[in-house]
């Protein structure tokens, strides 16, 4: 994995600078073909540029830094940052405009699309040999296919209608002729893409040096995702976009609502499911069972069977200890900056099924389902079964789903044989740090691996999920609950999610509304800080209340010790802004809208 994605020749470098400048699709040095075409010749050369269209695959797993690609989980109801200047909180605080937007999503894929399409233009040139066949030479144009339609994708889910880029970019070419094409005119460009990569590649990878390459079934994922989206509120018949058009008078948004989508996207979810199961794969389970190892240990073994497609993360520096550094509490040595609200804590139901928060009064307070025996008063009496929490611990934090427990670190907690102290002077309080310190109550525990130690610079080596088939199970019964209501597949695989995570079986009796929401809330709790919260709630339209206002926590200025009450109250962290319609997308960067005058801005930006 670590040797695909750092193969680099010095030939190879040059050509790919020559090819991305800072108009990154546009710009084309002349003698560029020459060179490339010399490239081709050579086999290990060839794959060397096929290696470098995948270095813009998005480090999803940086929710902050590394040039702003992941501002999505931190700005969603998930987390908080600790750190003040990041550009997550300029979205958060309604400052987004189009002179300050962080262009990276833009950049960074128009960058590999280009890169794709030049290796598709000359990969033709590159001779066939015994240890490169016809089949080896398909596979590779099956991964530049799908490396490019993800590109567009990630373009589009960020900004909306994009600019299809399927071929290069000559410097004589008139680039105000380059605008941004219908929404469906793009997906139909992305799927064809996807089945052309479907045809070309393996289902599965096999060959262990070859794992960090696409397949046939991150594919099949790809076009599940993608058509959920079309059939969601915000990209079908959306009445806010329904004057939005490009200079020529050409709508790029669908006009009118079309809920046969749910179907099709239903369709495409089952496709994939069906394909997966039978090239193998299949929800993971951990060794012993446990509900807990269950699901952590999905996000540690790299490469396990229920994972569709995953990003190797880096150097050591740069990515294998990034999460733990973010997220370990400030006694062990991390920033403790990862933080998630106490709106996600919320969302986890009790493992009896009950759901304990049902909403908020307006002042903030928690309406607590009775029947959920979540309280928040008094502290455990005993440990909880295989040490999910230990006597002492808030009630709060007991007889949670057990996701909860493999997902967030929270007060009084035990994390690698040390319990966690984050009221204000304890080991991991706000008193004995600087700026870097938890400032919700709580700390991602998610993708963390025990085993690393940061103070003797022990990693491990790591890889971030972009496609999984827990995620296409949850897709299937969201479109299918949508196209036709609860039926037993709906039922049927949500209930498989939960049945992994050791949670009981969702009421036969819900309605398609009642059931809406509970998948929406399975989505919420089994795809946390995935990417997919963000999204969720701007596809579904819910985003100007779930991203606006008081973001709660923990009261971490006070506390002197574990069952300090004066900790245990909701406080607020800060305040956000949503600014409606206009976050319902990215602004593109002024700057790319000065250099073409065919590419119009999105709407509300002007």
């Amino acid at each position: 994995m670590k040797q695909l994605f750092n193969i680099r020749f010095a030939v190879l470098m040059a050509m790919a600078m020559a090819a991305v400048s800072s108009c990154h699709y546009l710009d084309k040095d002349p003698e560029e073909d020459i060179l490339i075409e010399d490239a081709f010749l050579k086999r290990n050369y060839a794959e060397a540029f096929l290696t470098d269209v995948y270095a813009d695959v998005p480090h999803e797993m940086f929710f902050c830094d590394n040039a702003d690609i992941n501002p999505f989980t931190a700005s969603s109801d998930e987390m908080c940052l600790c750190w003040p200047g990041k550009f997550a909180k300029t979205i958060t605080k309604g400052s987004m405009n189009p002179y300050n937007a962080t262009g990276r999503v833009w950049i960074n894929m128009y960058e590999g699309i280009r890169k794709a399409n030049l290796f598709l233009k000359h990969i033709d040139k590159t001779p066939l040999g015994k240890d490169f066949t016809q089949e080896d030479k398909n596979t590779w144009i099956g991964e530049a296919y799908l490396l490019r339609a993800m590109y567009h994708f990630y373009v589009m889910r960020t900004y909306g209608p994009c600019l299809i880029m399927d071929y290069l970019v000559s410097a004589n070419d008139d680039f105000n002729a380059i605008k941004r094409q219908p929404l469906d005119d793009c997906i139909d460009f992305i799927l064809k893409d996807i089945e052309k990569a479907i045809s070309l590649l393996p289902m599965k990878i096999t060959d262990a040096s070859k794992y960090g390459r696409v397949n046939g079934a991150m594919a099949y994922a790809m076009k599940s995702r993608l058509l959920l989206y079309r059939a969601s509120d915000l990209w079908n018949g959306n009445p806010i976009y329904k004057d939005f058009t490009d200079k020529d008078g050409v709508h790029l948004f669908p006009t009118e609502k079309d809920d046969s989508w749910w179907q099709t996207a239903a369709d495409a979810a089952k496709e994939c499911i069906d394909e997966c199961e039978k090239a193998g794969y299949a929800l993971y389970y951990a060794p012993s069972n446990d509900p807990v190892d269950n699901y952590s240990e999905l996000f540690l073994v790299n490469n396990n069977c229920e994972v569709l497609y995953a990003r190797p993360a880096g150097s050591i520096d740069d990515g294998y200890g990034w999460i733990e550094k973010c997220s370990f509490p400030i006694s062990m040595g991390g920033w403790a900056g990862y933080d998630p609200t106490q709106m996600m804590v919320d969302a986890y139901e009790m493992d009896n099924g009950e759901v304990a928060i049902t909403g908020y009064t307006e002042s903030g307070a928690p309406v607590i389902n009775p029947a959920s025996g979540y309280t928040e008063t008094g502290f455990a009496e005993s440990d909880g079964p295989a040490g999910r929490w230990v006597a002492g611990v808030s009630n709060m934090y007991v007889h949670r789903d057990p996701r909860f427990y493999a997902s967030i670190n929270y007060n009084g907690a035990m994390f690698k044989d040390q319990q966690i102290q984050l009221w204000n002077t304890g080991a991991d309080g706000r008193a004995n740090a600087s700026v870097d310190h938890c400032i919700t109550g709580y700390m991602m525990k998610k993708f963390n691996d025990p085993t690393v130690n940061i103070p003797r610079r022990i990693f491990t080596l790591k890889t971030f999920i972009m496609f999984r088939l827990g995620e296409v199970y949850l897709n299937y019964a969201e479109a299918l609950n949508e196209a036709k209501g609860p039926v037993a597949d709906v039922h049927k695989y949500v209930n498989a999610i939960r049945a992994r995570a050791g949670m009981p079986e969702l009421p036969s009796n819900l309605t398609k509304e009642q059931m809406r929401e509970r998948i929406r809330r399975e989505r919420r709790v089994e795809l946390a800080f995935e990417t997919h919260r963000y999204f969720d709630c701007q596809r579904w339209m819910i985003a100007k209340d779930t991203q606006s206002g008081p973001v709660w926590g923990m009261n971490i200025s006070a506390g002197t010790h574990l069952q300090d009450p004066e900790y245990y109250q909701r406080t607020v962290v800060e305040t956000r802004v949503f600014p409606y319609p206009q976050y319902c997308l990215f602004p593109i960067m002024q700057t790319e809208i000065d250099k073409m005058d065919g590419l119009v801005q999105n709407p509300y930006w002007k």
